[in-house]
């Protein structure tokens, strides 16, 4: 269940490092590309609110990374817990207010990851 565990962490962690490559740095190239239902001037003028985003999906990246270097066992379950909770938040968030799809790409990964973790907990 560990191994499981871990590879999706870093699959997780993956995605948002892509997401937090694509808003920050691909924005203006690649962005009209896939969405290609928005006005191409709306990429320049959204260019900071979508890098301020790629931010904080480099920083649930980080955190899911992070977990991998914890040796205490109970910190690092919490540490996981608490950033793939966030990543199911932002999901779940995404979902209800932009694409049903980021529901799938995004929370779901997050929400097995959460169950399989507390399934391993000893209480």
């Amino acid at each position: 269940m560990e191994i499981a565990i871990s590879i999706l962490i870093t699959v997780i962690a993956i995605l948002h490092l892509y997401i937090m490559w694509f808003e920050m740095f691909a924005w203006q190239t690649r962005g009209p590309k896939i969405f290609r239902q928005f006005p191409a001037d709306l990429f320049p003028k959204t260019k900071v609110l979508a890098a301020n985003q790629g931010l904080y999906n480099g920083f649930l990246a980080a955190g899911l990374l992070w977990t991998f270097f914890i040796n205490d066992d109970v910190w690092r379950v919490n540490i996981s817990l608490f950033f793939l909770s966030c990543v199911a938040v932002a999901g779940i968030y995404g979902a209800l207010t932009a694409s049903k799809k980021i529901f799938f790409v995004q929370a779901l990964p997050a929400l097995i990851t959460l169950a399989l973790i507390v399934a391993t907990i000893n209480f």
